[in-house]
């Protein structure tokens, strides 16, 4: 009788984690489903290209951009003794470190300022944040005429006070500056917008504790402030960097790499050799390496930046 109930206790058991896998397999189907369109949009649009460049990257390519002869590491070699992307590499990593820290000081001064109960600071928010809604194209030409040799705004003011006019977007001297400045005039209202946001979400108890205390304004912006918005602002330097990266809109309407490949960062690089000299197996390669300076970069900011964040 005992060996009848042990038995039929095991086919239980036996039922019971055959009932089980068969209910996480029905679970595992329907998330499945649920992602399949992402696994789609992220496959055509993701996963693919980024095979297929690795692919290309060790081809030599036609004019359509099929690949013809297999040449291994070839690609990577020949742009490494390239002076020319080698300038490529020294102006974007020039260009991003122009940009990234004055964008992120400029929005955060005008957050700062804009997070204060003023009367009509909801104008200056929106005038601040207000360059998120102009497009690339258009903002680029607005800075073409500002940086026009003869007509352009800067001149005209340098002309003013008797100062020597700049070739702001012909002189190699000049040119990455000029893109420089272009670029954080455009980022600055996202990025103002976000800090702006993670100031609005802190708990105003602190302010209040330290008000008490007879704390001041600097020292609660450097104790309190600075400190919680340290997720914020966390966020808002990685994706700076990466995008700095990414520049090219700019790049082609102002310059076009030029002058003497001053600004030829990489990205339009990449674009240039493509589809304008039809070698998309060295294109490719430049893509390669540029996703792994950025991968690089984005794991030293996690492994660096987030040991400063405080969550709260």
């Amino acid at each position: 009788m005992t060996e009848a109930a042990a038995t039929l206790s095991q086919e239980d058991y036996i039922l019971f984690e055959q009932t089980k896998r068969k209910h996480r397999y029905k679970q595992f189907i329907k998330g499945m489903l649920f992602l399949l369109p992402s696994i789609v949009l992220f496959s055509v649009f993701l996963f693919y290209p980024l095979l297929r460049t690795i692919y290309l990257s060790f081809f030599l390519t036609d004019a359509s951009g099929a690949p013809t002869v297999f040449i291994g590491w070839d690609n990577f070699v020949t742009l490494f003794q390239s002076s020319i992307f080698q300038q490529s590499i020294k102006s974007t990593f020039l260009f991003v470190l122009y940009t990234v820290p004055l964008t992120i000081v400029v929005s955060l001064f005008l957050a700062i300022i804009a997070n204060e109960k003023l009367r009509g600071i909801g104008f200056f928010r929106t005038i601040f944040s207000s360059g998120m809604g102009i497009s690339v194209a258009a903002a680029s030409v607005f800075w073409l005429y500002l940086f026009h040799p003869t007509i352009g705004f800067l001149n005209i003011i340098l002309d003013t006070f008797r100062l020597e006019k700049i070739s702001w977007l012909t002189d190699p001297s000049w040119a990455l500056i000029a893109i420089s400045v272009t670029t954080i005039w455009m980022n600055i209202g996202f990025t103002f917008l976000i800090l702006l946001g993670g100031l609005q979400s802190m708990d105003k108890y602190l302010y209040e504790s330290a008000d008490v205390d007879g704390a001041g304004y600097f020292y609660k912006l450097r104790r309190i402030t600075i400190p919680m918005l340290s997720p914020t602002l966390f966020f808002v330097v990685t994706v700076t960097i990466i995008n700095a990266f990414q520049t090219f809109g700019q790049v082609d309407i102002l310059t076009q790499g030029g002058p003497q490949n001053a600004t030829n960062f990489i990205v339009y690089s990449i674009y240039r050799e493509a589809f304008t000299n039809y070698q998309f197996g060295s294109a490719s390669a430049q893509a390669i390496i540029l996703f792994i300076i950025i991968l690089i970069m984005t794991i030293i900011q996690f492994k660096l930046g987030e040991r400063k964040v405080h969550y709260q």
